[in-house]
């Protein structure tokens, strides 16, 4: 009856900070009617993407334009030959859609020509459906094409179609190519505050989007007055890698957007919200971050609403019901030896083995959300796999501790492996991070148990030998591991303490290098002190650098035999 009454305190306390941390939150006023002016669409599913020439089926392009209509009055599109992208113009008009017609350019002639050929072709024969046309998307900014020949292309489509024509990127190229502003119909610009080298929060976005478009708007009437300014992309990431302050998440997401509308319909700015399908093939490109900008998910399930609250992770509660059922399991197979326990200790154990499961849980989530392709799904399920055999063995160990049991020497030696196995995947991982950290994400939640379940077992070994000294702290006293490695531990601690150094510091040199960042900071002295600022604030870098520590102290600690 004690274990029962502690259990069912365990679970209900578990259920209650789950409901408590997911509350549906207040994002702002409802988008009007429920609809958008405009949306981008990509057409593409899972294991489809236009870099390897996997285009979705009519029939799939006419079930996403039937969730568009629900959605926005228009859509945008990016490319009009490639695949069976030319049937969109016929089925948006059968699902009452406007459209912004995009022809995509590179730096391959013959592409280019096709594409711009099917754009015209295709704004001439749906005049009713086809309004606008953008030709090319961001091409300046990846270095795809010279402004010469840009402006070629956009001349010829200007003389074959009725429509009006612009070119889209972003905004600061309009700055440095003020020629383009006299060559297109109306100006194009792109606004993506949590790509900006200068990143913010998403309270101070729609302040920022309003800045940026009134420095446009006195540039482009200085030049060509009267044009107008298409916003062709705004929005923000649901998920992915925090940049300086601007954090990704579903919450955010959809904040941003009610407050872009907002300022949108008090200034009566033109706007395209990007996107309206999370895109899972740019996830090789850009990351969890790349993948994550859509109104509804790959798999064509609502990330969240237009109007009324949002819940971060409405599906919160199915994460309660998986860590109950593996903290049920350790219960069950522990009954009998909880049995000997204290109330204090038992109580320990119980909290201990509920926080692992709901961990293992969480982690198991995030990363089969975060997983776009088999190889993805196949490293997400051995790093739970390593993760559940871990807290497996973790558990054990902390009962034996609570118990004043002699561990078996293989159950401490196993221990110790695994740990030093996920200390050797930290520094793999933070070494990926200093090298290309724009668009990978601080793996975290990966190390979620080896931190947390070292942390526990120190907490544990004080509460039962009652006094507090280094020697408690010592990698082999925690696993129970009877054979001492100092040399090697301390190589492997030393080099996560290095590791997590030289990622601050390329964190911040990648502020330093940035463009813009140095238009706004010429001073170099205060360049150098707000790039450590903006990188030393970044939550996922001061946790991931926070586990790295707690994984390298064991490590330092002088070796001492149990």
């Amino acid at each position: 009856m004690r274990i029962a009454l502690f259990v069912a305190w365990v679970v209900l306390l578990n259920v209650c900070l789950s409901w408590l941390t997911n509350l549906p939150q207040d994002v702002g006023s409802d988008v009007p009617s429920g609809k958008l002016n405009s949306l981008s669409f990509a057409p593409f599913r899972e294991g489809q993407g236009p870099m390897d020439e996997k285009f979705p089926t009519p029939e799939q392009i006419d079930a996403d334009l039937r969730l568009m209509g629900e959605k926005t009055h228009s859509i945008r599109t990016y490319a009009s030959a490639e695949g069976s992208m030319p049937v969109i113009p016929a089925l948006a008009q059968k699902h009452g859609l406007k459209m912004i017609q995009g022809a995509w350019l590179g730096s391959i002639k013959a592409d280019n020509e096709t594409e711009i050929a099917e754009v015209i072709r295709s704004a001439n024969a749906n005049p009713d459906v086809v309004k606008r046309v953008i030709v090319g998307n961001e091409v300046l900014l990846r270095g795809d094409l010279e402004p010469e020949q840009l402006i070629e292309y956009i001349r010829e489509v200007k003389r074959s179609v009725k429509q009006p024509v612009s070119y889209a990127d972003v905004w600061s190229m309009y700055m440095k190519y003020p020629e383009l502003i006299k060559e297109v119909d109306f100006i194009t610009i792109h606004i993506l505050p949590y790509w900006e080298d200068e990143p913010i929060t998403v309270d101070q976005a729609p302040a920022h989007i309003e800045r940026i478009y009134r420095q446009v708007q006195q540039e482009a009437d200085s030049i060509a007055p009267g044009k107008s300014i298409l916003i062709g992309e705004s929005g923000w990431p649901g998920a992915g890698r925090q940049r300086g302050w601007a954090v990704p998440s579903v919450v955010n997401e959809a904040k941003f957007i009610r407050k872009l509308i907002e300022v949108a319909n008090k200034n009566g700015f033109d706007y395209n919200i990007v996107e309206a399908f999370n895109q899972s093939w740019k996830s090789d490109f850009e990351g969890v971050v790349g993948a994550n900008w859509g109104l509804y998910s790959v798999d064509r399930k609502e990330v969240f609403p237009l109007t009324g609250k949002v819940y971060e992770n409405p599906g919160w509660f199915n994460g309660v019901i998986a860590s109950t059922i593996l903290f049920l399991v350790i219960v069950i197979g522990c009954w009998k030896p909880l049995q000997s326990l204290s109330s204090m200790r038992l109580a320990g154990f119980l909290l201990f083995s509920q926080l692992l499961a709901l961990l293992l849980a969480s982690m198991a989530e995030h990363l089969w959300y975060t997983s776009y392709s088999d190889w993805q799904r196949l490293q997400a399920g051995l790093t739970v796999g390593l993760n559940a055999l871990l807290a497996g063995l973790i558990v054990r160990r902390s009962y034996a501790l609570l118990a004043n049991q002699t561990t078996h020497p293989k159950l401490g030696s196993w221990i110790y492996t695994l740990y030093i196995l996920f200390a050797g995947f930290a520094v793999y991982k933070t070494f990926g991070l200093a090298l290309n950290g724009r668009y990978i994400s601080f793996p975290t939640v990966a190390v979620y148990i080896p931190v947390i379940g070292v942390l526990g077992l120190m907490i544990i070994s004080y509460m039962t030998e009652r006094s507090y000294s280094l020697k408690t702290l010592e990698i082999n006293r925690l696993a129970g591991h009877q054979n001492t490695k100092a040399n090697q531990d301390k190589i492997m601690g030393y080099a996560l303490l290095i590791v997590g150094l030289a990622l601050i510091i390329r964190e911040s040199q990648a502020f330093l290098e940035s463009r813009d960042f140095i238009l706004a900071y010429p001073d170099v002295s205060e360049r150098i002190g707000m790039a450590l600022v903006f990188s030393v604030t970044n939550c996922q870098l001061l946790g991931w650098l926070m586990c790295l520590a707690i994984l390298a102290l064991p490590l330092l600690v002088k070796d001492n035999k149990k």
